[in-house]
């Protein structure tokens, strides 16, 4: 790389080249004469990046192309399958509406004198490199080599602290349950004991009359996206526009009567696992994910807690699956016989593997093949193995379980979820005004 006095340098050689040249010049002057420059140009280097180009400036601050690009390759690393043509420019046009209400939302947060510090910032970037076993540095040339930026990241992670500290000052405080709504719902409970209650995410795009037909087109090409393997959390914290979009979309528990009634009525017929399509309601579309089923105030297995010892080997890379698999068999057997949770490390120390202790794991929140595993399973014994020669063969073994107690949820639990309700009304509210008072230049 060319240090800058070098650079500088070179510069200066140049220019006094050039003005040589201009000297003995004898064709007509024009308004680039005193440049000099050849009839034929040479480009040398890379095309510098349409960094400066805007897009739109939202209240005086510019959104460029490039950071749509490199938010939209930032949101495609999780496809398996990247949309193409039509629709990924419909994708592309989504995270444009997006970053502009990220960029009301922080100034927003800004007027409100809510500061944000980058060390905050960092610690969270952080956090998010450790959950993918990469350093910061490493995970900026991740998302680098794969068209998006750690600024995008960053800006993102920036916009969702400032508009859940923006909720709390300016919504939060001014949203209120009586008593006697709370007491309601709890004589609901009791009435509906044994019905089903669902653990839902959703994802929101908000429209009007006019908008609605391109909104239920969007949120069309995000179903088949999370059909065709995307993560629904990554959608939902992209996409939606609803309160929950800080943590995947998810609402929690919750009973279809507590939901508006289109997605109660598709929510009635979906299994776990399962994706909506696209669901008209009030204000916009919604899409939603079942992401479990639980009966009220019932006994439920799938509610145990557990103590687990997890006994992992990992291969080499490159390792075959013709040399790994009499491995993996023997790995299978001495499971089998492990002879309880103590035989976990004398196991390990066989295999030259890797022993990780988990308390207070809930059952109900293990992979759907681990749940049928472990629930007929008793205290000591093992899991078969499960794994990939990638990512590492490991058993998990039972070391203790505790039962739950299906008891009527607390007064200040059902006061928190129906607050969360009306602070996620009010924040679409809230959100909408930013729109309508703000000074948007397309370009």
């Amino acid at each position: 790389m060319m240090s800058k006095s070098r650079a500088t340098l070179l510069a200066a050689g140049i220019t006094a080249c050039v003005a040589g040249v201009a000297i003995a010049q004898t064709t007509p002057a024009n308004s680039t004469s005193p440049l000099n420059l050849p009839s034929e140009v040479t480009v040398f280097g890379t095309r510098m990046p349409d960094v400066v180009k805007a897009t739109a400036i939202v209240n005086g601050e510019v959104i460029t192309q490039t950071d749509i690009n490199q938010r939209l390759a930032f949101l495609l690393i999780a496809s398996q399958r990247p949309p193409q043509g039509e629709e990924l420019e419909r994708l592309r046009q989504q995270v444009f509406s997006n970053l502009i209400d990220e960029t009301l939302q922080i100034q927003a947060a800004k007027t409100a004198e809510i500061e944000i510090t980058d060390a905050e910032i960092d610690r969270t970037v952080a956090r998010v490199a450790g959950n993918v076993k990469q350093t910061p540095e490493q995970m900026a040339e991740y998302l680098k080599a794969r068209g998006s930026s750690i600024r995008t990241v960053r800006r993102q992670i920036e916009g969702e602290i400032a508009w859940r500290r923006l909720q709390s000052a300016k919504i939060e405080s001014g949203s209120s349950v009586g008593e006697d709504e709370v007491k309601a719902v709890l004589d609901r409970l009791e009435a509906s004991k044994g019905t089903q209650e669902y653990r839902v995410g959703e994802i929101f795009l908000p429209a009007t009359s006019a908008t609605m037909q391109q909104a239920q087109a969007n949120a069309a090409q995000l179903v088949q996206q999370i059909r065709q393997g995307g993560s629904f959390v990554a959608y939902a914290r992209q996409y939606s526009e609803a309160s929950t979009a800080a943590v995947g979309g998810d609402l929690g528990w919750v009973r279809p009567e507590q939901l508006p009634e289109p997605i109660a009525n598709a929510m009635r017929q979906m299994n776990p696992g399962q994706i909506s399509s696209p669901i008209p309601v009030p204000g916009g579309v919604s899409i939603i994910a079942v992401q479990d089923v639980r009966k009220i105030l019932t006994a439920d297995p799938r509610n145990a807690v557990l103590t687990l010892k997890q006994v992992s080997i990992n291969f080499p890379a490159g390792t075959s699956r013709q040399t790994a698999e009499p491995i993996v068999a023997r790995f299978a057997q001495a499971a089998r016989n492990i002879g309880g949770c103590g035989g976990a490390e004398k196991m390990a120390a066989e295999f030259k593997a890797e022993v990780v202790e988990a308390d207070d794991v809930k059952l109900r929140e293990l992979p759907p093949v681990l749940q049928q595993m472990m629930i007929g399973m008793q205290i000591g014994q093992a899991t078969q193995p499960i794994g990939s020669l990638d990512e590492g063969v490991r058993v998990l073994v039972l070391c203790g379980r505790d039962e739950a107690d299906p008891s009527m949820p607390t007064y200040d639990q059902v006061f928190a979820q129906m607050n969360e309700e009306r602070v996620n009304l009010r924040a679409r509210r809230y959100l909408r005004d930013l729109r309508r008072d703000a000074v948007i230049d397309f370009r």
